[in-house]
């Protein structure tokens, strides 16, 4: 003859094993305290310093007629700065233009950081002087009256370890203007 047991004999039996092995697990590991990216605030302004180099770099070989070129930029900004920039060369884009020549970073100086190293402030001088954009037929259509050097305030902020460009602004007390 075949017993079967009531459904809540296994229940209580489940539960009763349940409470038994529960005390057993190991105890929770810490986690561990984050570390800071950089031991000193130098250090986080050469990191900045070389995410606004690899970005001049990427806009230096862009292409305007092949949009997939575009995205070495995106890969060094964010915020602000990414939504202008593609915003942009969207337009340039659309508009059939080109950029020619090139762009240079001919100064760059940290300002300020955060107390974690994970912001920075930075003044960096572009000169333009040797880049243009142009139409079709080859005409400049650049404002007449842009300046040669940039002089710009750049924020950066660190992601998965790295330092993105989040927001550039005209500074117009930098002097960019060579010594």
């Amino acid at each position: 003859m075949i017993h079967h047991r009531p459904a809540s004999s296994f229940i209580t039996a489940l539960a009763v094993t349940s409470v038994m092995f529960s005390g057993c697990t190991a105890a929770p590991q810490p986690s561990p305290t984050p570390t800071a990216a950089f031991a000193s605030e130098e250090e986080a302004f050469a990191a900045a310093e070389e995410t606004y180099r690899a970005y001049n770099d990427a806009f230096n070989d862009i292409d305007v007629s092949d949009p997939s070129t575009f995205e070495r930029l995106f890969e060094v900004s964010s915020g602000d700065f990414e939504a202008a920039d593609r915003e942009t060369l969207s337009g340039l884009h659309a508009d059939g233009y080109m950029f020619v020549g090139e762009i240079e970073v001919v100064a760059f100086e940290g300002v300020s950081s955060s107390r974690s190293l994970d912001r920075v402030l930075a003044d960096v001088c572009v000169d333009l002087s040797r880049s243009d954009i142009v139409n079709d037929a080859g005409g400049s259509v650049v404002n007449a009256d842009r300046p040669d050097v940039n002089p710009l305030r750049v924020s950066f902020h660190l992601s998965r370890g790295r330092f993105l460009i989040e927001r550039a602004d005209v500074n117009e007390s930098l002097d960019c203007e060579p010594r």
